[in-house]
């Protein structure tokens, strides 16, 4: 073997080695970036897609808007910046809604609202992070300056109570989609590729030990001598 094969052969063991240890780190992190979208991102899609929001957005107003500090007083909340704390200060503001959808809203005398005086959300979950979530601006466009003013909502079908700001079917599923395939994908992938690599050479290694057992069909001697 000459010393170039030599080389060649060393910088392909190198490559593979380092290739080997990248593999490992993605498998590694996929499994624990799947556990972290797991509460943040499939649950909540889950159940948005569960609770089956009308997709067209309905005709919804404000009647009340109320703004806490404390626990005690902060049971629930419109908006909330972060979902893994408590919330100290609160929005909380209360809405009427009609299932006719909002574009084909027509101020009469005799409207009626379907559901009324029922927790208005900023999202499924009701909690976000900056800049997504700002809940200052959220109850600025939907709190005191805007009471009596129709604006566009989206009621659960399944659950008539729950009215949220912000819905996107499409983008729920995608979002579902995306947060379950690609740390599964990678996982699969860095998996199959040591597999494929390693499994081979330790099948090898196992089969060379067992041939130093005589296979059981064979004679044996009792004198060795």
């Amino acid at each position: 073997m000459t010393l170039k094969q030599v080389t060649l052969i060393s910088l392909a063991e190198t490559a593979k080695f380092y290739t080997s240890l990248c593999l490992g780190t993605v498998a590694f992190l996929s499994v624990f970036a799947f556990l972290f979208l797991i509460p943040f991102v499939v649950d909540p899609a889950i159940n948005s897609l569960l609770a089956d929001y009308e997709p067209e957005p309905v005709t919804c107003v404000a009647t009340e808007h109320v703004y806490a500090e404390g626990m005690r007083n902060c049971s629930w909340a419109s908006c909330r910046e972060g979902c893994t704390r408590e919330a100290t200060r609160c929005h909380q503001i209360l809405v009427n809604y009609s299932r006719l959808p909002f574009r084909d809203w027509r101020p009469t005398a005799s409207f009626h609202w379907d559901v009324a005086d029922t927790r208005f959300l900023i999202n499924a979950e009701g909690c976000g992070y900056p800049p997504s979530v700002n809940c200052s601006e959220f109850s600025r466009q939907y709190g005191y300056q805007t009471a009596g003013t129709p604006f566009p909502c989206y009621y659960s079908r399944a659950y008539p109570e729950m009215v949220i700001a912000r819905y996107s079917w499409d983008d729920t599923l995608r979002h579902l989609v995306l947060s379950i395939a690609i740390p599964n994908l990678l996982f699969a992938a860095s998996i199959g590729l040591l597999s494929y690599w390693y499994c081979p050479g330790c099948g090898r290694a196992c089969h060379k030990y067992v041939h130093h057992f005589p296979d059981d069909d064979e004679d044996y001697d009792d004198d060795p001598y």
